[in-house]
């Protein structure tokens, strides 16, 4: 009778996972298959396969548009950006333990308070901050504005921190070993797990980020990616199959790094509940 009823659990269980995962997979396959039809095949069958599979789609994006420098922007926007991210927050969080008294407490309820004020709220801000230092349509400004993440960095990592062994890092004190060695030699290795699962949620939000692109950036050669999909929109108004095209240009580069990097994440968030 037990096993009886635990077919029938898997058996539903199934079923609930199968749906879930059709209402996620069919606008993929409806954005993917697109780009390999025409504009007729898609009024004639949105969902079914083209007649004839093409790659004119593609071919015609990358020469009438700018998604190379869209794309190139972007990586630059993302890998620097995230770099500092995580140098930052690592450092802060460094600080915050190996110096324990009622400055670092109160630096720590600060971080706080600022972690919980809503971006929004900051946005006119931010743009008047940006725009007397004449950063505002600069990648630099972007870069600068992505900074702030930080702090969820700090957040990630503070928490890891604070169950390492501390003999180990006095005893490296006792050896002679400065701060910033010990930080760079001993408890940078010793939070890879935490520094690899942060540096995955950071790319993508930094990679996928429409807000702040849209408000600061105006010219054509400093667009993000997703700024390229989102004015695809006008570009190809009666070209829809181009625009599912450039759409999924941005998909794919953050879509390849989340499936390979999300092992680290898993295990990142698992070591980081059960050290120590």
């Amino acid at each position: 009778m037990t096993r009886t009823h635990e077919g029938r659990r898997s058996v539903l269980r199934s079923i609930v996972m199968i749906a879930l995962t059709a209402v996620v997979a069919i606008p993929l396959y409806y954005i993917v298959i697109s780009t390999f039809k025409t504009s007729i095949d898609m009024a004639r069958s949105p969902l079914g396969l083209p007649g004839s599979w093409t790659f004119h789609n593609y071919v015609n994006v990358f020469r009438t548009s700018s998604v190379v420098r869209s794309f190139t922007n972007t990586l630059i926007v993302t890998v620097v950006g995230v770099a500092f991210q995580v140098l930052i927050g690592s450092m802060a969080a460094y600080g915050m333990i190996l110096q324990k008294g009622r400055l670092t407490a109160a630096a720590g309820t600060l971080l706080m308070v600022a972690f919980c004020i809503p971006m929004q709220s900051t946005l006119i801000p931010l743009y008047r901050m940006e725009a007397s230092l004449n950063l505002v349509n600069s990648l630099q400004g972007l870069i600068l504005i992505y900074l702030g993440s930080a702090i969820f960095c700090y957040f990630l990592i503070v928490g890891y921190m604070r169950k390492l062994p501390m003999s180990l890092l006095e005893a490296a004190r006792i050896d002679g070993a400065g701060p910033f060695r010990i930080y760079w030699q001993i408890v940078l290795p010793l939070i890879r797990p935490i520094l690899t699962t942060v540096i995955v949620f950071q790319t993508l939000s930094t990679w996928n980020d429409f807000v702040w692109p849209n408000v600061l950036l105006s010219s054509t050669d400093k667009r993000t990616i997703v700024l390229q999909v989102y004015n695809a929109v006008g570009q190809f108004s009666t070209d829809w199959p181009s625009f599912m095209t450039v759409t999924v240009i941005a998909l794919v580069p953050v879509f390849v790094f989340f499936v390979f990097c999300q092992k680290w994440i898993v295990s990142g968030l698992v070591a980081g509940s059960v050290k120590g």
